[in-house]
């Protein structure tokens, strides 16, 4: 038998009930804006957000400040921004009184000049180019400063570098095969193979990221490869992301001297963790190569790889040395610069779009490992230990600094 229970008439008041409350919700700062200056730097062509990404953050409630003229080098005109919702503004003194400033080089010191205090920079720090006053204007300015190519991911990889290594291993094979058969001085040779026709030899040293992606370049067009590097451990992945056997070895100088002789195009793809790449190739090794046949040294941002190197520009990117054309150009990825700006902007963007909904850019760097992992300077602190070491600042620890609330 069910038994019923009388409840005195008080409690039976709607003000007893179970009520809706909303949650608390911290209301987005719509100041916030991010500026995206006009690169002046020799040779930089990319730009660090394209239109579909700002086409994508204003929809987000974000706003997105573009110097005037800013997108040209990457063929992306101000119409093509003014119409995915960003302000087109006449200069980049505007830009830096951006909260967040993005770009595709390291800002000059007349640059931070007009930066204003405790806003966060992304942009690449490129450390042979960095200076000691470069680091004393920044700690003077108390900006944020976020190496882009220092941003890692969940997997401990750095996708900046990653697709940017990707696509120099890619324009570097197709720089070589256009010089190999175009020049004046060149062997007149197809890079690759057709029937009855043996096929072109390239030669790579180094078997990283760069040295992959122009291997998977070179073997699409039916080029005949070999590739260098010391560390096996690198040679063997890479057999395994290509997916076949490969003509592979230790760099050997003397088997090496043998298979340059008979190369039509060698490529440096060789990376130091610190300071200047090994010279692998001596200029007596390069005297001995086919006339008219290509070297691209990919190192030459860090010196280069090969003894004849010397840098060149996107203006003037060849000369001419024992008969062998040398293309030295740094920064390769400015070369095809609408790729390169879509690559960086498609992992910037998703990142904006969660700070932006998290009230503060500055959260990034509580929410994500990785972007704290690029972090050089922070609010007058240096908090890179091999930069504050070099240039003699005293050194900070982020994570002291983010938990203490400095």
């Amino acid at each position: 038998m069910q038994q019923e229970f009388n409840f005195p008439p008080h409690l039976s008041n709607p003000g007893f009930f179970t009520q809706e409350s909303p949650l608390q919700i911290k209301k987005r700062n719509e100041q916030l804006v991010i500026g995206v200056p006009k690169e002046n730097t020799l040779q930089e062509n990319r730009i660090a957000l394209v239109p579909n990404s700002v086409k994508h953050l204003t929809m987000k409630g974000l706003r997105v400040r573009i110097a005037s003229g800013a997108g040209e080098k990457s063929n992306y005109s101000d119409l093509s921004y003014s119409e995915a919702g960003a302000e087109i503004v006449p200069d980049n003194e505007t830009i830096f009184k951006s909260d967040l400033i993005l770009k595709t080089a390291p800002p000059t010191v007349e640059e931070i000049e007009h930066f204003t205090r405790d806003q966060m920079l992304i942009s690449p720090l490129q450390i042979p180019l960095i200076t000691k006053s470069y680091m004393e204007k920044l700690l003077e300015k108390r900006t944020i400063a976020v190496a882009m190519e220092y941003f890692q991911s969940d997997d401990n990889s750095f996708p900046v570098v990653r697709t940017m290594s990707e696509i120099a291993g890619v324009v570097a094979i197709l720089t070589a095969a256009e010089y190999l058969s175009n020049s004046s001085v060149s062997r007149k040779v197809l890079l690759g193979s057709i029937s009855g026709v043996p096929p072109a030899k390239v030669v790579i040293l180094g078997a990283g990221m760069v040295a992959e992606y122009a291997c998977r370049t070179a073997l699409s067009l039916g080029a005949s490869v070999r590739i260098f590097d010391d560390d096996l451990h690198k040679i063997i992945r890479l057999q395994n992301r290509v997916g076949q056997n490969l003509h592979t070895s230790t760099i050997n100088p003397v088997y090496l001297q043998y298979q340059l002789k008979s190369a039509d195009v060698l490529i440096g793809a060789v990376h130091s963790s610190s300071g200047r790449s090994p010279i692998l190739v001596t200029e007596d090794m390069v005297a001995m190569m086919k006339p008219g046949s290509v070297i691209v040294d990919v190192s030459i941002d860090q010196g280069g790889c090969i003894e004849t190197s010397r840098m060149t520009s996107h203006d003037n990117p060849v000369y001419t040395k024992h008969g062998v054309i040398h293309y030295c150009v740094p920064n390769i990825p400015s070369k095809v610069a609408r790729t390169a700006s879509a690559a960086i902007s498609n992992i910037i963007a998703p990142l904006l779009v969660k700070a932006g909904l998290m009230d503060s850019y500055e959260s990034l760097l509580y929410q994500n490992r990785g972007v704290r992992n690029g972090v050089y300077a922070y609010k007058g602190k240096a908090t890179n230990r091999y930069l504050a070491e070099y240039f003699g600042l005293k050194y900070a620890e982020l994570d002291l600094l983010l938990s203490s609330g400095f």
